[in-house]
């Protein structure tokens, strides 16, 4: 294959060595994280579902005919696992309505809809999602939108298509047996997109990284494992983990953890024991989640495993449990790690060591699919029955609320400065308390 130019930059700097350049950028990309201005991704600033806002509210819902710190809400024409992304007073939104795709950008203090960008047909319900489960991801100056059907398209803040493509017709149809689900991760400029697939392919899994100015390829690494049926298929965005001087890009599925090197790809370590009965229904939901040099990579359910990157070499297995979570991904600020599971049981854990402040805290009644948010001393859990059960973030186990509101609910909550972002197949609802 032909080296783009944005290959050839990533030649000669191998194993984590940095440019100068590259010193600078990190250090803005870093202070950008730390500050929280924005959910710019589907698992927000530094992409472990924490959030350093203050001030948001607690209580909302419906009194009788009162809508309870709801500033405002948006009907929307279906359902989506998507996220809302959240920069600035700017919302951005992959929705599904019938047949069509398109990417809405919304004014985050009015509601209104700004513009609306189709990015294609083919829409379709694979088992309880359909194809606009992406999120979309933004750099505060452009925004990047992703399909079930492999549209991957970027655009400027008024609207204006800067590239598109169409994964699947330059790699293959998506394999999947609950269809394609996966976010993209960005880092320095490059999108990092997996296709981890095999239920409904013989066709190899996959990372490509795309140069996110030009939408070209730089490079297409494939990721063999043994799994079998269903158990190939992953649903994941991949982990950013630090890793001595260096950084390493960290996939679940397949029954194995991967590391990858994020510059070209290669694969420098695995870690097996992720399917220890070799199910060949052990499908993956739940994305790896990092802080610092520790990732936490869930399958499905059991085990959870802990792993601690070094400077080269095999990561280090810190510890595990057998009550992890399924779709949730958890929440970690490297010191505490939440997870929570399908059935609405939520539990605290050291993070270093697994050990529980407490554990299997029933909450209210549902299945939950939305990833955990946690901010301003408060976890945030939303089932699909739209209730979001809030938490006290502490060593002592306290429900501060539970808020009901109208529609189902795939989708994590958007975060911004006083408000949270709520989305149901029925509206996109702004939540405020005064």
């Amino acid at each position: 294959m032909n080296r783009t130019r944005t290959e050839r930059r990533f030649r000669g700097d191998r194993g984590g060595r940095r440019s100068v350049i590259w010193c600078v950028l990190a250090t803005v990309f870093a202070a950008q994280a730390a500050s929280g201005a924005d959910w710019p991704n589907w698992r927000g600033p530094a992409r472990n579902g924490y959030s350093a806002h203050t001030g948001l509210p607690t209580e909302w819902g419906h009194d009788g005919d009162t809508e309870r710190n709801i500033v405002w809400k948006l009907a929307l024409p279906d359902r989506s696992g998507s996220t809302p992304i959240v920069v600035g007073d700017i919302v951005f939104l992959n929705v599904a309505e019938g047949d069509d795709l398109s990417l809405w950008r919304v004014d985050g203090d009015s509601g209104d809809v700004v513009w609306q960008r189709s990015i294609g047909g083919g829409n379709r319900f694979q088992r309880k999602h359909n194809m606009s489960s992406p999120s979309p991801i933004t750099d505060g100056e452009r925004v990047w939108v992703l399909t079930g059907t492999g549209a991957l398209q970027a655009y400027d803040f008024d609207g204006n298509q800067l590239w598109a493509r169409e994964l699947e017709q330059d790699y293959g149809a998506f394999g999947l047996n609950h269809g394609y689900g996966s976010s993209a991760l960005l880092w320095r400029d490059v999108l990092y997109v997996p296709v981890l697939h095999g239920m409904k392919t013989d066709d190899p899994s996959y990372l490509l990284a795309i140069d996110a100015g030009s939408g070209e390829t730089i490079w297409r690494q494939e990721r063999p494992t043994n799994a079998r049926m269903e158990s190939p298929d992953a649903y994941i965005t991949p982990a950013l983990v630090e890793s001595g001087d260096g950084h390493v890009l960290v996939l679940n599925g397949g029954d194995v953890a991967t590391g990858h090197d994020p510059e070209d790809g290669r694969e420098l370590w695995r870690v097996e024991g992720f399917n220890p009965r070799n199910s060949p229904m052990y499908r993956v939901v739940a994305s790896p989640v990092a802080s610092g040099d520790l990732v936490f990579v869930p399958t499905r359910v059991s085990p959870m495993k802990a792993l601690r990157l070094g400077d080269g070499g095999d990561p280090e297995i810190l510890w595990e449990t057998d009550r992890g979570p399924d779709v949730p991904t958890p929440a970690t600020d490297g010191e505490t790690l939440y997870l929570l599971r399908d059935n609405g049981l939520l539990s605290r854990l050291d993070a270093e060591t697994g050990a529980a402040d407490w554990e299997n805290q029933r909450l209210e009644p549902g299945t939950y699919s939305a990833s955990l948010l946690v901010a301003d001393g408060k976890v945030y859990a939303t089932s699909e029955d739209g209730v979001t059960t809030v938490v006290r973030d502490g060593p002592e186990f306290e429900i501060l609320a539970k808020n009901q509101v109208q529609g189902f609910t795939l989708s994590s909550l958007g975060v911004a400065p006083g408000r949270l972002y709520l989305r149901t197949d029925s509206f996109l609802y702004c939540i405020v308390e005064p």
